[in-house]
């Protein structure tokens, strides 16, 4: 157990972790695994516990110890010992069905104000978020308002990938040509680690970004200074993006072209270069 509360502890103080939970979603999968912890923990010291006290009466000095070499089957043993394994399965399978449910993450979540829609595209090696009703867009920085629910369209102009924010919540797969849905929210101002859950080619290790949570007269401020200055993001400049990059210093664009989402999904744009020989 000391062991246990340990590495909890040591897990705890990584930054971004998800057992530093800042969004509802995060908190119920911080629980669900705190659970399951729990649930497994009903095996694994029992088990620690009856291994060392056989060691310990079975040792060679004990004189008391019952040597019995013909001995080879307890029906009562039997019972325990399949028993406790199947009650854990059960219950740690009604967890992962009841959640699976619960935390789906295209289901909106519960809230009088109404979400945000951010659309995430992932580029070599980039995150690009399209704001379209704020007409705006960013390039490794995901600015939100704190209290408010999130709807994330998430896509790939690539390869394979994976877009998470610990602390917010649930990972989901970026796929070329597909889009999957995933409601988030902050629950109060600051800074979030986001990142690349997915190997993706030579730039994966510096493909993350900062999720900013404003309050929500911060948020429309950034809209409205974001709004005044900077490049648009018309399909030349989505074309400049597609090519390969590392480690890029966020910066955003003050207008788009229509519907580029769209005709990133339905592949009227080209794809990026992906991990192909030779890009740089």
């Amino acid at each position: 157990m000391l062991i246990v509360i340990a590495a909890l502890g040591a897990l705890g103080g990584c930054a971004g972790s998800f057992l530093q939970p800042a969004g509802p979603i995060a908190r119920s999968e911080r629980l669900i695994f705190l659970d399951a912890l729990v649930i497994m923990l009903v095996i694994v010291v029992p088990t620690i516990i009856a291994t060392l006290v056989v060691a310990w009466w079975f040792r060679a000095s004990n004189p008391r110890a019952r040597y019995r070499p013909d001995w080879i089957f307890s029906g009562r043993i039997e019972l325990i010992t399949w028993s406790i394994p199947a009650l854990t399965i059960f219950f740690l399978g009604g967890i992962a069905w009841i959640s699976a449910h619960d935390l789906d993450p295209a289901q909106p979540l519960a809230s009088p104000a109404a979400a945000l829609e951010i659309d995430v595209v992932s580029l070599d090696w980039k995150w690009l978020f399209i704001y379209p009703e704020q007409r705006v867009a960013s390039v490794n920085r995901l600015v939100v308002p704190a209290g408010v629910p999130l709807r994330f369209r998430v896509t790939s102009a690539t390869v394979w990938n994976a877009f998470w924010i610990p602390r917010l919540g649930s990972m989901l797969y970026c796929m070329y040509g597909m889009v999957g849905t995933l409601h988030l929210q902050a629950d109060r101002p600051g800074n979030y680690l986001g990142m690349s859950a997915m190997i993706s080619g030579d730039g994966f290790a510096t493909m993350h970004f900062d999720t900013e949570a404003l309050t929500p007269q911060q948020f429309a401020t950034w809209t409205r200074s974001t709004q005044a200055s900077g490049p648009v993001l018309d399909e030349a400049a989505y074309r400049a993006l597609l090519r390969p990059s590392r480690a890029v210093a966020p910066y955003s664009y003050r207008a788009l072209a229509p519907d580029l989402f769209a005709a990133i999904v339905l592949q009227r744009l080209p794809p990026g270069y992906g991990t192909a020989v030779g890009a740089e």
